[in-house]
């Protein structure tokens, strides 16, 4: 059976890092519109890719499954990239709860139950999640395993909790670290490993319309201040997932890695510290 890497979500980001850790295997490249994936999927395709479209919606269950399906199907699952997600500039907050917390917590329940030994899943995740108050214990082990069936009824979820979609998106991206810390030691009964990566600004058609939106002057701030001086691009954080996903990281999992260019530790502790 050909070794088979799931691609969910058809980003910038996500494909850099199916590039570099899919050569000689089946890209299942899944995207909420089959145009966008198809789109991609020519592209790589011409690059010498073998590449397969399809769509999911990841805030179904039911689609999820589906694409577990489509994926066993093809061969034997070596590798989750799940790189799907909305942007609090263009989303409610119940809209990100559904794709980016509960989207992730399905996806890697779902494909926990089939990944091979020794594959390797990697949530994108973002630098948003490092920039949110401490949690209670209740609160952590709550986002953390709670089924996902369960999830979106939490209280702290709820819209008289949460009005704000910046917030919302912080939510979100803590629970998808926590959820990654948690499916991973699942994932460790099969022999397999579960990580994450929280980019910073990386330079993106997303991060475009972010910048211009009503977050930008925040966003352009933190990119003046920070230790990189500039936002990353996609190749750069492709560079650790491919570390991640590949033979170098095999001691490598339940781990969420920071990676801004320094803005977090400017937002908490330099020039960008609240006063």
């Amino acid at each position: 059976m050909s070794d088979v890497i799931v691609l969910i979500g058809t980003g910038s980001i996500g494909q850099a890092i199916a590039r570099r850790v899919s050569p000689g295997k089946q890209v299942l490249l899944a995207d909420l519109q089959r145009k966008n994936a198809e789109a991609v999927a020519q592209v790589m395709a011409d690059a010498g890719f073998d590449v397969r479209p399809t769509t999911v919606d990841v805030t179904s269950r039911t689609s999820i499954d589906a694409l577990v399906r489509e994926a066993v199907a093809l061969g034997k699952v070596t590798g989750v990239i799940h790189s799907a997600g909305v942007s609090p500039s263009s989303a409610s907050p119940a809209m990100i709860f559904k794709v980016d917390l509960y989207g992730t917590a399905a996806v890697l329940e779902a494909f926990g139950a089939v990944i091979a030994r020794d594959g390797a899943g990697l949530v994108v995740s973002s630098q948003a999640g490092h920039r949110l108050e401490a949690l209670t214990p209740e609160q952590t082990r709550a986002l953390a395993t709670t089924p996902s069936s369960e999830l979106l009824d939490l209280s702290m979820l709820q819209p008289q909790q949460v009005t704000d979609s910046l917030r919302a998106y912080q939510i979100a991206k803590r629970g998808s670290s926590l959820r990654v810390q948690a499916e991973a030691v699942r994932w460790a009964r099969r022999g397999a490993r579960l990580n994450a990566i929280s980019p910073g600004i990386v330079v993106t058609p997303l991060s475009r319309k972010e910048l211009s939106g009503p977050h930008g002057q925040g966003y352009q701030r933190m990119i003046e201040v920070c230790a990189a001086g500039r936002a990353g691009t996609p190749d750069e954080i492709a560079s650790l997932g491919a570390l991640l996903m590949g033979p170098e990281g095999q001691f490598i999992s339940g781990s969420d890695f920071l990676m801004d260019g320094g803005v977090t530790a400017a937002y908490w502790f330099g020039d960008l510290a609240p006063e």
